[in-house]
């Protein structure tokens, strides 16, 4: 490879990288995407997390964009999948008849929509996508990147350069690689003021990450993967975090960390897909894990299309606690143990879990590979919840939106908002560090401009999970749609900047250029501000 400029250089095609391109595309500016898995998407494809979890979605707290893509999807399955009519005509179709969402689907789909919404621009010229493609170190002069090196999967190597840099990375790589102020992990109450931070803080405490896989059940059948060499251990595994209960097991910890409820197990259960309730507030003592992130449900298609539902199995019971896969030492080896403990986690399900009707396993349960895009049915990577965090200008703080700390006033309202978000929860799964998770409820929250530039580097954006949160205001800041509307912000931003002359920091601190920027997301469809009276 040679070397190559455009006018934003985005490095990690997860959610907020492709927003971002979009964003930028859509205003008539030259980007060059690369990306280290094979597809476009991070945590809605490679990763298996195909859903989004806002119970508001549909109507409100998303940006025009976001909008109009959760559209394509679901036409997607209207133009070329043999739904029953009752599906074909729902204006809310949720082919996976997930509880968790009001929109689960297959990976796939998502991932050709994405290259739906970008190929004109790559037709064009102006986009260039470079997949399977890694940063490998960053160039500096001062406080500005000068050119990104990156290699391809044949071990090629070239440098890309542009004006304006963003960060997509799901880990947030490039902040260590050009050695932008960053933090990781839990923050001690002192240093953010927070009142549910521990007293201590730990780098290496993050929330647990986990290897997604896709299954479908074939009664009858024996589909039973060899025994994981480690399954003993994992079968055993008593993690502090779970006060007791085994890691391979039913028994888990309700969101405010208590142990009291037994998740159950149907598989296959002939349910009614327009009786499933996507309010988590109303998902009961015992929650069903096989709808839970559902994405094909057969009720949903024609008779004879599915032989099974397929499910993705992203559960508590893999959730791994082991160890951070970045950051320390021994990244590489729990990156590994995270995948293991799916594996004994499947060979569980498929010989010892019980069933309810007082048997044990589902030899039937198949691995799909052609849901997810590799050979052996599980993720091309781990679900990562926690990323390398920027030292902000602004730092978004757990009172800022806690319901309980807002005394009815809703979440804090930024001078310069530059899009909303929300979610059940502040989520925290356990942690690393021994934390059994939990968090408190989080008000309908926008998201500041500064929480997206760094202190100090000046044409460096985070575009993903790396903004300016802390551990416990992450938990809300995560999720696909807020993704989407930070990349959309920063991708909208850069052409700002680049149109105007101006550097990002500028533009907030100028009330002018402040409000032009401002009005200009809004033409673009960027949701600024929540109605007022709604409550979380």
């Amino acid at each position: 490879m040679t070397g190559q400029q455009a006018d934003l250089l985005i490095v990690g095609g997860g959610v907020g990288g492709v927003s971002a391109a979009l964003a930028a595309l859509r205003r008539g500016r030259s980007v060059i995407m690369t990306e280290q898995t094979p597809w476009l998407g991070g945590q809605l494809t490679a990763q298996l997390v195909p859903s989004d979890e806002h119970r508001r979605i549909e109507t409100t707290g998303r940006n025009r964009s976001y909008a109009q893509f959760r559209e394509l999807v679901r036409e997607h399955y209207r133009t070329y999948y043999p739904l029953t009519a009752a599906a074909r005509t729902d204006q809310h179709l949720n082919p996976g008849a997930a509880w968790v969402s009001p929109l689960s689907v297959e990976p796939k789909v998502i991932l050709a929509v994405i290259h739906s919404m970008l190929r004109p621009y790559e037709a064009s010229g102006r986009l260039t996508l470079m997949l399977e493609t890694s940063p490998v170190a960053v160039h500096t002069d001062a406080d500005r990147v000068t050119a990104v090196t990156v290699r391809d999967r044949a071990g090629d190597v070239c440098d890309l350069s542009a004006p304006f840099v963003l960060d997509a990375t799901e880990l947030g790589d490039l902040l260590e690689l050009g050695g932008v102020e960053f933090v990781t992990g839990r923050e001690a109450r002192g240093e953010t003021g927070e009142p549910g931070a521990p007293e201590t803080g730990d780098p290496l405490d993050m929330q647990s990450v986990t290897w997604c896989f896709a299954v479908e059940h074939l009664a009858g059948q024996d589909h039973t993967i060899d025994r994981p060499d480690d399954y003993d251990f994992f079968r055993e595994w008593r993690p502090p975090q779970l006060d007791g209960e085994k890691m391979l097991g039913f028994r888990r910890a309700a969101h405010d960390g208590s142990i009291a409820r037994e998740y159950t197990l149907r598989v296959n259960d002939d349910d009614d897909p327009f009786a499933i309730d996507v309010d988590h507030r109303n998902m009961g003592e015992a929650p069903e894990l096989w709808n839970y992130r559902r994405v094909a449900a057969r009720r949903q298609f024609e008779d004879g299309a599915y032989e099974s539902d397929i499910v993705i199995v992203n559960w508590p019971m893999n959730d791994y606690v082991g160890g951070t896969v970045f950051g320390s030492d021994d990244a590489a080896v729990h990156w590994d143990r995270s995948k293991a403990l799916s594996r004994s986690l499947l060979h569980w399900l498929q010989t010892e879990a019980p069933r309810p009707d007082g048997g044990v396993g589902w030899p039937g349960l198949r691995l799909a590979p052609r849901v997810t895009g590799t050979s052996d049915g599980f993720a091309m990577m781990p679900y990562f919840r926690e990323s390398r965090r920027i030292r902000a200008e602004r730092t978004i703080l757990e009172q800022d939106f806690d319901r309980d700390l807002r005394d009815g006033r809703g979440a804090e309202r930024y001078p310069d908002t530059v899009g909303v978000g929300h979610y059940y929860w502040i989520d925290r799964h356990a942690t690393t560090g021994g934390s059994a998770g939990g968090g408190g409820l989080p008000e309908p929250f926008e998201i500041p401009l500064g929480a997206l530039l760094p202190r100090r580097v000046r044409n460096l954006l985070p575009a993903a999970k790396n903004i300016g949160t802390t551990h416990i205001s992450n938990g809300s800041y995560r999720l696909q749609p807020v993704e989407w509307s930070i990349g959309e912000a920063v991708g909208a931003l850069a052409s700002y900047c680049l149109d105007h002359g101006v550097e990002p920091s500028a533009v907030r601190s100028h009330a002018r250029r402040l409000g032009d920027f401002q009005r200009d997301l809004e033409r673009g469809g960027v949701q600024l501000r929540w109605d007022p009276a709604l409550r979380w």
